[in-house]
């Protein structure tokens, strides 16, 4: 048995809440620990976070999905799934402490595929819902990330685009659970809305053109739900943007 107490005295827990970096651990596999306050977990920065392999596969969702099968999710399945996502999830959160907002993005779609997977494979409709009340997380999670991800490669066109989808997609989930009226003004639109009014102000001013453009677009292709985001922050823009 090994005393962990020396590791923890040389990276001491900050009161202010939980510390993360990245470290090597050999010539290719690189780990992300977090100081809590009752010691350090360690999370693996490929596959599974626990580095666990469920029926040889890379994760519980890859084992599940690679049975050929009719027979709906069990109980027991579905609480698995929902474990797992939080796993991702946890490994998501130390992703962006640590810089690395594309690998938060990747593991936060990860987890919407998960939702999307039980809503076809669960056999009882609460665990459809209470997956479907995970995704307004994932998506939000994910669609910063994405959008932080962007700015980070400089592009400010696509971090507004994953703002915009991230957007789109809460309001269909806010519709299947038949609480589209709550969806204006619930903090996760007010998040994404928030940071796209921050990056507004640094795009070139052909922007206010091309969220035209692509309004015009998703008018075309009957995509009311998206034309209806987009128009509302071309409202919001006002004349915040000069025109060219």
């Amino acid at each position: 048995m090994h005393d962990l107490t020396r590791m923890m005295e040389e990276w001491p827990w900050d009161a202010a809440g939980p510390r993360v970096r990245e470290v090597a651990v050999g010539e290719s596999r690189r780990v992300l620990q977090v100081r809590v306050e009752l010691g350090i977990l360690q999370i693996e920065t490929a596959g599974r976070p626990d580095g666990m392999r469920p029926g040889g596969h890379e994760s519980l969702l890859a084992s599940l999905s690679a049975t050929e099968t009719d027979q709906p999710l069990t109980a027991d399945q579905v609480e698995a799934l929902r474990a797992e996502c939080i796993l991702y999830q946890q490994r998501a959160a130390a992703f962006s402490a640590v810089g690395r907002p594309g690998d938060a993005a990747r593991d936060c779609h990860r987890n919407v595929e998960v939702v999307d997977f039980v809503r076809r494979r669960a056999g009882r409709p609460q665990d459809r819902a209470i997956f479907e009340q995970m995704r307004i997380q994932f998506v939000l999670m994910r669609a910063r990330s994405a959008s932080a991800a962007a700015v980070r490669a400089g592009d400010g066109r696509a971090a507004v685009a994953a703002l915009d989808h991230g957007l789109a997609e809460l309001r269909e989930s806010f519709a299947v659970m038949g609480m589209t009226p709550r969806f204006d003004a619930s903090p996760e639109a007010a998040i994404l809305r928030s940071m796209r009014e921050l990056l507004t102000p640094k795009l070139p001013s052909s922007q206010r053109a091309e969220l035209e453009e692509r309004l015009r677009r998703a008018v075309a292709n009957e995509n009311y739900e998206l034309a209806a985001i987009l128009r509302n922050e071309l409202r919001q823009m006002g004349d915040s943007m000069p025109r060219e």
